[in-house]
C-alpha cells in the first residue's frame, strides 16, 4: 500500500479507503476483512451516521488499535424521521449527530468528518463556523464534504480562509469509467483548493467488475436487463485491457481511478473481494490501455470545458507565439 497526505494537512492517508457502510455485525467475516485491511497497510476506515448499525460495529473493530487508523465518518442524514431538525448541516444536527457517531464508534475525536451531502437550507457558514468549533474542540480533526456543487466547496473553503476557520481537507464524489461527470467541475476544483479526493461507486455498482458481462448472469445490486449498450461497451474495453495484462476487470477499473489521483473507497463483502481489490494498487495500467478505457466512455466535458480547451491552443485569442509559452 502507499500514501498520500489529506490535502493540505500532513495527515498520511493510504491509496485505497475501506468503506464501512454494509457493515450489519462484527462477524467473523467483517473481521477477516478488516484486518485483511489493516494487514496490507491501509489506514482508513469511513463510515456514516446513516449507515445503520456500521459505527458500533467500526467501533468494535477498533478497540486497541484506534490510534492506527484514520477514522472518517459523516453526519447530515437524520437522526429521527419524526423531527426535522435531526437533519440537515446546521449547527444542532452536527453537534447532536457527532456526539453519537462518537459514542457509537467508542472514541473520544474523530480524525475526518465528513458532511454528507450538501444541504440546501442551511448556510454554509454556519456548516463551516460549527465545523471549526467541533475542531477547536478537540473533538475533530479534519473535515470533509461529499456530495456538494463546486462552487459551495469553493465558496467555503475561501470563507475559511477569510475568516480563520478550519477548511475542507477533503471531497468525496462518486467517480468511475461509467460516471465521469465529476471531471467538469469538481476535480479540477480539487486541484486547486488542494483537496484529496475520496471516490465512491468505483466499480459502477458492480458492473465494471464484469460480473453481469455473461449471459444468464443473476440479478444483484444492478439488474442485467438494465445496463445499456454504452456501460456495455466500457465493460467490455475494462475485460479486454484486464485479460491482456492478467489481471481482473475490477482491479483495472480501480486502478484506473487510483491514476486519475482519487482515493477508491473499496466496500467489499467478502476477505477474498477485498484482496483482489487491493490487488489494483499493484496494477499499472500503460497508456495506451488508458487511452482506449476512456475512448470507450464517450465522454464530454461539455460547456465551458471544452470552450476553454479549445480556446487555450488558438492563436486568434492568445496570438501567433502561444507554441513557445510554457504553461501549466
Amino acid at each position: 500500500m502507499r500514501y498520500r497526505l489529506l490535502g493540505r494537512t500532513g495527515l498520511r492517508v493510504s491509496d485505497l479507503f475501506l468503506g464501512a457502510m454494509t457493515y450489519g455485525e462484527p462477524s467473523a467475516e467483517v473481521r477477516r476483512i478488516f484486518d485483511l485491511y489493516a494487514d496490507a497497510g491501509g489506514n482508513v476506515v469511513d463510515t456514516a451516521s446513516m449507515y445503520g448499525p456500521s459505527e458500533g460495529v467500526v467501533g468494535e473493530l477498533l478497540q486497541g488499535r484506534r490510534d492506527r487508523f484514520v477514522l472518517a465518518t459523516k453526519y447530515t442524514g437524520t437522526r429521527d424521521r419524526t423531527d426535522l431538525n435531526a437533519a440537515g448541516n446546521h449547527r444542532k444536527n452536527l453537534t447532536l449527530s457527532l456526539e453519537q457517531s462518537l459514542r457509537r464508534l467508542r472514541t473520544d475525536y474523530i480524525d475526518l468528518f465528513w458532511v454528507h451531502v450538501w444541504d440546501r437550507n442551511t448556510p454554509i457558514e454556519e456548516t463551516m463556523r460549527a465545523m471549526d468549533d467541533a475542531v477547536r474542540a478537540g473533538k475533530v480533526l479534519y473535515t470533509g464534504i461529499s456530495d456538494a456543487p463546486a462552487w459551495v466547496v469553493s465558496g467555503a473553503n475561501t470563507l475559511a480562509e477569510w475568516r480563520g476557520w478550519t477548511p475542507f481537507a477533503g471531497l468525496q464524489v462518486p467517480y468511475s469509467l461509467l460516471q465521469r461527470d465529476v471531471e467538469r467541475e469538481l476535480l479540477p476544483m480539487a486541484r486547486a483548493y488542494g483537496l484529496s479526493v475520496a471516490a465512491w461507486a468505483v466499480l459502477g455498482r458492480g458492473v465494471l467488475s464484469g460480473r453481469y458481462a455473461e449471459p444468464g448472469a443473476a440479478a444483484s445490486r444492478v439488474s442485467p436487463g438494465t445496463i445499456g449498450e454504452r456501460d456495455r461497451t466500457v465493460v467490455r474495453a475494462v475485460l479486454d485491457v484486464a485479460g491482456e495484462l492478467g489481471v481482473t476487470a475490477a482491479q483495472v477499473a480501480i486502478a484506473w481511478a487510483m491514476r486519475r489521483g482519487v482515493h477508491p473507497i473499496i466496500g467489499a463483502s467478502s476477505a477474498e473481494q477485498l484482496k483482489d481489490n487491493l490487488g489494483a494498487s499493484e496494477v499499472e495500467l500503460p497508456e495506451e490501455a488508458l487511452t482506449r478505457l476512456e475512448s470507450a466512455t464517450a465522454f464530454e466535458l461539455g460547456f465551458p470545458g471544452d470552450f476553454i480547451g479549445e480556446v487555450d491552443r488558438s492563436p486568434d485569442i492568445y496570438g501567433d507565439d502561444l507554441p513557445r509559452l510554457r504553461g501549466r
